[in-house]
């Protein structure tokens, strides 16, 4: 079966997909959150837009308490699980092309969600339709499994998993080509420094609004002369090449600064804006509580994302480097401060004599440390007839060999008992998830539909698995 040509006979409507599912601006909404609408009507609206598609499709359909569905087909006592997810990361802001449209320019689909995970759901979707389009006989069930909260917990995926069966194997669209065999373990990690009854120099410092994201504004009132304050960041921006604003805010001084945000699982793709707005206040007199917080910001993160100031360095050959993103920060004189941060660690870590070695680090800062949710790492072993499955279809389609990755994101494949990460995002190809102007090659979302249809049959199909080709 070609699958790349009937793809491609299906540009226009894969595209067409893609554009219905990114103009639905599917962000958690935690204000607007009931118990019929457990993270904001626009990640329901997705998730039932996916639902919907399926039944006039002709797919059997399941929503499992508006938080995750899915879509099937085929027959069997085993399950091929899709793993996929509809909600996104919010927009930011700056975008050249409109972040809900889904416009088509430079032969790219522009959105929020194009590569994470929207264009490689409706990769996975399209493949679906091209199997049952096929008439190929399957021996598992193919079940598409449907999340709405994968950016903010996996709390879809828990609920749908307390209540529907675990896929025998799986595979989540949701990261990078070839094939991802092992992911970090994600720790959410909470640093807290008690509050100041003093009249302090920072009255107010807020910066990020998810830990999965790397922040890309900061700001903060500050009492000080406005002249002063603002040559001294004219001459701050300048030596390190970014931009802000330094403005008067009542009785006190507001500084903005930009950064570029990026996913948590490299911090060093982005520019923590944050960590430039502490390093900026370090140059000016500040009282002693505001001093012990910015200090403690730009020592524990400010010239290393692994973590050896604060003793949670670690790395193994599996998967790498330990990283670590404060990706929400706040602080105010009465409240003390709360840095929440991402630590994506490696399979191996020694987690809790790490976490120890931290606290007493952190002793000399008056800081403390607590942990807020932890996500084990997952590894599937290379020699499973898993990987070698999608090892061989990935080099049937490709022409290249199938390299095993490791990451520092978490996709759904961690809640698989057997599951890895499977494309879309192609080798050589810009990551450009959770940033600005996100995007998907419209060639890369043809082919990824191809190789997911012909893993399908690969691994589900009847007359595969008798052994006939």
């Amino acid at each position: 079966m070609n699958w790349l040509k009937l793809a491609e006979e299906k540009k226009e409507e894969i595209i067409t997909e893609l554009q219905k599912l990114i103009q639905i601006p599917s962000v958690l909404q935690k204000d607007l959150a009931t118990d019929d609408m457990p993270f904001g009507p626009k990640p329901l609206e997705a998730l039932q837009h996916m639902l919907r598609e399926g039944e006039q499709a002709g797919f059997t359909t399941k929503n499992v308490d508006n938080m995750a569905g899915h879509i099937e087909m085929g027959e069997g006592e085993e399950i091929l699980g899709i793993l996929c997810h509809v909600d996104v990361v919010p927009e930011g802001n700056g975008w050249t092309y409109p972040p809900f449209e889904g416009i088509v320019a430079n032969d790219r689909v522009y959105g929020r969600g194009a590569i994470d995970d929207k264009g490689p759901t409706i990769a996975a979707w399209m493949a679906m339709k091209l199997v049952k389009e096929s008439g190929i006989e399957l021996s598992k069930k193919v079940r598409m499994i449907i999340g709405t909260d994968e950016e903010s917990g996996f709390r879809c995926v828990d609920r749908y998993f307390q209540k529907e069966e675990m896929p025998t194997i799986g595979f989540a669209p949701d990261a990078d080509f070839p094939i991802i065999n092992a992911e970090k373990g994600i720790a959410s990690l909470i640093f807290t420094q008690t509050g100041s009854p003093e009249t302090e120099t920072i009255q107010f410092f807020q910066a990020g609004k998810r830990t999965n994201m790397v922040p890309d504004e900061a700001f903060a009132f500050v009492f000080g002369g406005l002249i002063t304050i603002k040559e001294k960041f004219d001459v701050f921006a300048k030596e390190h090449g970014i931009t802000g604003e330094v403005a008067p805010q009542g009785p006190t001084v507001k500084v903005l600064v930009h950064g570029k945000s990026a996913h948590a699982m490299e911090p060093d793709e982005g520019v923590n804006a944050a960590i430039v707005l502490a390093k900026f206040l370090q140059t000016i007199n500040l009282t002693d509580h505001s001093k012990a917080f910015v200090d403690f910001l730009v020592e524990g993160f400010g010239e290393d994302s692994r973590g050896h100031n604060l003793a949670l360095n670690f790395t193994d050959e599996i998967s790498g480097d330990t990283t670590l993103n404060p990706g929400v920060i706040h602080y105010a004189p009465e409240q003390g401060s709360c840095t929440q941060v991402s630590m994506r660690y490696s399979v191996t870590y020694p987690f809790e004599k790490k976490l120890a070695a931290c606290r007493e680090v952190l002793k000399q800062m008056s800081i403390t440390l607590d942990l807020g949710s932890n996500s084990a790492p997952h590894h599937v072993d290379e020699k499973d007839e898993l990987i070698q499955t999608l090892q061989k279809v990935y080099k049937r389609n490709t022409g290249e060999e199938a390299k095993l990755l490791s990451i520092g994101g978490g996709t759904y494949a961690r809640v698989l008992d057997k599951g890895v990460a499977f494309g879309m995002l192609f080798p050589g190809r810009k990551d450009v998830a959770h940033q600005l102007d996100e995007y998907v090659d419209i060639e890369d979302l043809i082919k990824a539909t191809a190789i997911y249809a012909d893993a399908i049959v690969e691994l589900a199909g009847k007359n595969i698995e008798a052994g006939e080709k």
